[in-house]
């Protein structure tokens, strides 16, 4: 057994990890743009070059979880952190667009695999301590993600997009390799009792509880690309805001995320997470349903703060009760529930951008809302995230 010391620092380590996800992921956001006049491409090829980076991402998350059964989170851990390191630049420097395609899919695969890892790596973390870190880990990621975009802007401006690049998989190589020799050890594994045979991993499980479990994570990630992608333009063309006010939206949105992110655990710990998830259910439901129903600007921004507040710990939720299915090793409940939650993020724009175009933004975001309700309900799922083990104290 590892002692409390350890996994402690492992806990700051895989916070580390998750830090250099979010750090490369903001990276990324300010060069988008910037691919239309390098390669000469229209908004509609941009998109799907977009399409292929995610498509990447959830394509290579069940490998990912195959990968953890195999050869434990902590090693393969270590190795996708690396592996996000040149991605970002490989996807700057490619030269022509055939190049392009191929670079934005292992962007897309390195960033999603580590994304599972680092997630089943957190839950063995998270069972030794005892208590809930995943929220805070999530805020981390958050946290990462502000200071890759903010960064990212301002060095494109003074160093260009490719010393930009350079510069941000140097800022993500610092943390991961301060962290990777404090990653706490993996779990052993329980030998099988006398004449038991060995189970087979499996690439997709087969239990009905971790695909309710990512029907639940798509329902919880849909709104969130909902807000990400149209809430700026729901602003402007609905509710006649400014453009310079109209990206504030998804500004109170993130910012309540990341702020409830680092709250979230100690309200898990004291509430449970099927309390947690039903109440945080109800408010994001009770934000978005405000923001469709709002008659000006101010009580939209309000409505989408409120309902960051509340989207903020279930997705962190949904990956802890992922990784303590009985029966299911953390890397394959995670794996999957992260592919279905993340399909979200493809399946929203394309889909919200449609129905809102014949019923408008105002249903969109009420049936949203209604969608909540019904994670709200069915949050006794997630009741395996409070299966935690007491801390340790001795070696």
């Amino acid at each position: 057994m590892t002692d409390l010391h350890t996994t402690r620092r492992g806990r700051w380590a895989v916070s580390a990890m998750f830090l250099a996800n979010g750090f490369v992921m903001g990276a990324w956001a300010p060069q988008i743009p910037l691919l239309l006049p390098r390669h000469d491409i229209t908004e509609g090829v941009l998109g799907l070059l977009i399409l292929v980076l995610g498509a990447g991402a959830v394509g290579s998350m069940i490998f990912a979880g195959r990968l953890i059964e195999i050869f434990g989170a902590r090693r393969v851990l270590c190795v996708f952190a690396l592996a996000i390191l040149p991605a970002l630049p490989l996807v700057v420097f490619a030269p022509s667009l055939p190049l392009l395609i191929p670079a934005m899919a292992l962007f897309g695969a390195t960033l999603g695999s580590m994304d599972v890892v680092m997630n089943a790596h957190a839950v063995e973390v998270e069972r030794r301590l005892g208590r809930a870190i995943m929220s805070s880990l999530h805020g981390f990621w958050s946290v990462g993600g502000f200071l890759g975009g903010a960064g990212g802007g301002w060095l494109l401006a003074h160093v260009g997009a490719e010393g930009q690049a350079l510069m941000a998989a140097g800022g993500a190589a610092l943390a991961v390799l301060v962290a990777m020799p404090f990653l706490a050890p993996d779990d052993p594994r329980p030998a099988p009792a006398p004449g038991e045979r060995p189970q087979r991993n499996r690439l997709l499980p087969r239990e009905a509880s971790v695909w309710i479990l990512g029907l639940l994570a798509l329902a919880c990630m849909v709104p969130e690309g909902a807000v990400l992608d149209w809430a700026a333009l729901y602003l402007r063309q609905e509710l006649g805001a400014e453009v310079a006010r109209s990206g504030l939206a998804f500004a109170f949105f993130s910012g309540a995320m990341a702020l409830m992110r680092f709250l979230g655990d100690g309200v898990r710990n004291r509430f449970g997470a099927v309390l947690t998830l039903r109440w945080s259910g109800l408010v994001a439901a009770t934000g978005l349903m405000a923001a469709a129903l709002a008659p000006g600007e101010g009580m939209a921004l309000a409505g989408f703060f409120l309902a960051g507040l509340g989207v903020a710990n279930m997705m962190p939720i949904m990956f802890s009760a992922a990784g303590n299915l009985p029966g299911l090793s953390p890397g394959a409940g995670i794996a999957a529930v992260t592919m279905m939650g993340y399909s979200g993020i493809l399946i929203a724009p394309s889909a919200i951008g449609f129905i809102a175009e014949h019923a408008g933004f105002r249903l969109t975001y009420g049936a949203l809302a209604v969608v909540l309700v019904v994670v709200s309900m069915m949050a006794g799922r997630t009741a395996s995230a409070d299966s935690l083990r007491p801390a340790p104290t001795s070696a």
